[in-house]
């Protein structure tokens, strides 16, 4: 078979071999972190919540009752206060949370 090798490593180099780490008894369940951006957090407010917020009363947004861990930076907000509760934030979407004149409550 030496014929093959040589073919396999002209044309497609790196076919052979072992490439990375292995993760011996990965548990799926501890890495499950779904994930929710900053621009979809107005969609979750209910619609007579977001009719009666102005700068006084910001609405709560818990994303954990929508199945999400996560609140990640990508996209805009609205110039609006909310809070949002969260187990995990990343710290772009705390900046513009806090810019909009909203707050950040970390749930356990």
């Amino acid at each position: 078979m030496h014929h093959h090798r040589i073919l396999f490593d002209k044309y497609h180099p790196g076919y052979f071999g072992k490439v990375g780490t292995r993760y011996f008894h990965k548990l799926s369940n501890r890495f499950y972190c779904p994930s929710v951006n900053v621009e979809r957090l107005w969609s979750m407010v209910p619609a007579e919540k977001v009719a009666e917020a102005g700068a006084d009363k910001a609405p709560v947004v818990d994303v954990s009752q929508f199945g999400y861990f996560k609140v990640l930076g990508k996209g805009l907000l609205p110039d609006k206060p909310i809070v949002v509760k969260a187990k995990l934030i990343s710290k772009i979407a705390e900046k513009k949370i806090k810019a909009a004149g909203g707050a950040v409550v970390l749930v356990a």
